[in-house]
């Protein structure tokens, strides 16, 4: 055939990211919302069982089930982001994508820290090692207000889902103070009754209201 006449496929555009990916279909399974918010619920209620009972600051065996009931709490946040992620809840934009990724790294390693810690002997928790990746727990909880916040302005979630990660994600910015100010007791009541009104709350909110995070049907 002559040249002239000869044709090439289309390639496929990179620079257009379509949404929602398949025309009709939502980015996300209603059920697989549901079921990952039982997972950040179930998370959340063991780390603030923990609080409750033993507190914030300990050693030992008390100290081994805080690090641990920890831990799966940043487990249920990361089905959190993951429902966040599929659904853009922070808008569509780059940046908006960017920082849940971001996200991800930070609590990756805040998490990384919560099992060692949780693990390994007491002669090895004190590393300068882990004492770099405990910096990373304070910053994944600031970098979740921050999502809080973009998610509530980007109105891609409806209903109380769009407010109530504001309220949940608010944990650091509330207890840490108070516990400075208060010490471990009073901060241990809030801290643990802030994780059943937000965290455990939103992760319910998501099981029972999957709807509400994914596109609106149009009629």
């Amino acid at each position: 055939m002559d040249a002239q006449f000869s044709t090439t496929p289309a390639r496929a555009r990179t620079d257009v990211d379509a949404w929602p990916p398949v025309p009709g279909r939502p980015p996300i399974a209603a059920r697989t919302v549901r079921r990952l918010g039982l997972a950040l619920t179930a998370g959340t209620l063991a780390w603030a069982a923990s609080i409750f009972m033993y507190g914030t600051v300990n050693t030992g065996f008390e100290q081994r089930v805080g690090d641990l009931t920890g831990l799966a709490f940043q487990l249920g946040v990361f089905a959190l982001l993951t429902v966040q992620i599929r659904t853009r809840a922070t808008g569509t934009s780059r940046v908006a994508r960017v920082m849940l990724k971001v996200e991800l790294a930070l609590l990756g390693l805040a998490s990384l820290w919560s099992l060692l810690h949780g693990v390994l002997p007491e002669s090895a928790q004190d590393g300068v090692a882990l004492a770099v990746l405990d910096v990373f727990w304070p910053l994944s909880m600031l970098g979740m207000m921050v999502i809080g916040v973009k998610l509530a302005l980007a109105g891609q979630w409806r209903g109380p889902l769009r407010w109530w990660p504001l309220v949940a994600e608010t944990w650091g910015v509330v207890t840490v103070p108070l516990f400075i100010a208060v010490g471990e007791e009073g901060a241990r009541w809030v801290g643990g009754g802030h994780l059943v009104i937000g965290y455990a709350a939103l992760g319910a909110l998501l099981a029972l209201r999957p709807e509400l995070v994914l596109p609106a049907e149009r009629g």
